[in-house]
């Protein structure tokens, strides 16, 4: 008696296929249940999936990019991946204000964006084309442009200076980071960075910005967009620290800017006192956009961070400060604070934390990553794992005791309890 063959392993491309079907399953069946819309690149289709699917679409684009990745041949998958001239029709889109263009639920032509920015026809009809290729815009008939959901982001003041910065501020930079290596291997001094040799100085991006309004209009516009994302939310702060476990309490948000968080906090928990610190032209006349309910309770303080801290607070709080700055700079800023330190104060720390490479969504990770390398080029600064966070608050000064590491699922930055402990 012979046994029945065995079946045959699947090859991985069918391994790919199984996973991509199961999941697709799993996010319809979800989306149906909960009546949202399914996604689209319509212009009015919704940014953004709910978080019960967040596994499953992790699946999703994982298996799909790699099996997209498996069917190209090495040339074709580096291409695909260097995308070096991507930034191209995004750039222009974003210098012309080209989205601002397009009405909302209506369409325009080639020939009247040409008009109205000065642009040849014919490299409009070029640019807008390939970008239509990442989803930017819709060739609804021959020559006639409409919006998709992408390109409708871009409308606001906001999305166009977000993209505008990415492709005339960060792109630039990207491709000098391997000069900078070279011209200063190991440094680790913000003014000798990629940045800077985009901008032929040796000055800092707070110093080049510092002496332009306009692109620091611009800079700070980008950076709203950051504060509208689902997962830099507020609520991962408010919602996932044992702020009501402190009683009365006086906190200290350390470039806090124009009191964002620092609201948000003390319109949920009533008993915290917080002041906000950061530079004087960050906050001037911030205290006229405080709401009424919190006005007794938000304060606003001119602070250099690198300067002994004067105040005394049973929390210093620093949400996405330190990863603007090399772990030199990260450590001067933490020992500024110690002078006013006594046992049980408390630092928050609110960044992102660096997987280790393979614990998380391959997508993620890249994305992660990609971040990674901006903040080399534009600060010479990095964002950091759990370890290398532990690391640079010892190197600061051993008595920084980290008692907790919360990551909130669904969150863009993970928050670090540390203790000040005396003995």
């Amino acid at each position: 008696m012979t046994s029945m063959a065995s079946k045959p392993a699947l090859s991985r491309i069918s391994q790919l296929a199984e996973i991509i079907s199961r999941s697709v399953a799993h996010v319809d069946e979800t989306l149906s249940t909960h009546k949202v819309p399914q996604p689209s690149f319509d212009e009015d289709a919704s940014a953004s999936l709910p978080s019960e699917v967040s596994d499953a679409r992790d699946a999703i684009l994982d298996a799909s990019a790699e099996l997209y990745d498996l069917l190209l041949d090495p040339l074709e998958l580096l291409y695909k991946h260097v995308g070096h001239n991507n930034p191209v029709s995004l750039q222009a889109i974003a210098r012309f204000n080209i989205a601002n263009l397009v009405p909302p639920g209506g369409q325009t032509t080639f020939a009247e964006i040409s008009s109205r920015t000065g642009l040849d026809e014919k490299y409009v009809r070029r640019l807008l084309r390939h970008a239509t290729t990442m989803r930017v815009f819709r060739e609804s008939e021959p020559g006639v442009i409409t919006h998709t959901k992408v390109s409708k982001m871009l409308a606001s003041p906001e999305g166009n200076d977000w993209l505008r910065v990415g492709t005339e501020e960060m792109w630039p930079a990207a491709v000098k980071m391997v000069d900078a290596l070279q011209k200063w291997p190991g440094s680790s001094h913000p003014s000798e960075t990629a940045f800077a040799l985009a901008n032929n100085t040796t000055d800092s991006i707070y110093t080049i910005l510092g002496s332009d309004a306009v692109r620091a209009s611009r800079f700070a516009n980008a950076m709203k967009i950051f504060a509208t994302r689902p997962d830099y939310d507020p609520s991962y702060i408010t919602d996932h620290y044992d702020w009501a476990a402190l009683g009365q309490a006086q906190v200290v948000d350390i470039g806090g800017g124009r009191g964002h968080i620092a609201r948000c906090l003390a319109r949920r928990f009533q008993d915290l006192n917080i002041i906000v610190q950061d530079m004087d032209k960050v906050i001037e006349n911030a205290e006229t956009e405080l709401e009424e309910d919190v006005r007794d309770r938000v304060t606003f303080m001119i602070h250099d961070l690198f300067a002994p801290q004067t105040v005394q607070a049973d929390v210093f709080f620093l949400r996405w400060v330190l990863h603007n700055w090399p772990d030199g700079y990260c450590v001067m800023i933490l020992r500024a604070l110690v002078p006013v330190l006594r046992p049980g104060v408390k630092i928050i720390i609110q960044e992102t934390l660096l997987p280790e490479p393979g614990s998380v969504a391959l997508w993620r990770e890249k994305y992660l990553r990609a971040e990674d390398l901006n903040m080399g080029a534009i600060f010479n600064s990095e964002e950091r794992t759990i370890s290398q966070w532990k690391a640079l608050l010892a190197a600061a000064d051993t008595r920084f005791t980290v008692s907790a590491v919360i990551e909130p699922e669904g969150s863009a930055l993970g928050i670090i309890e540390v203790l000040w402990e005396s003995s």
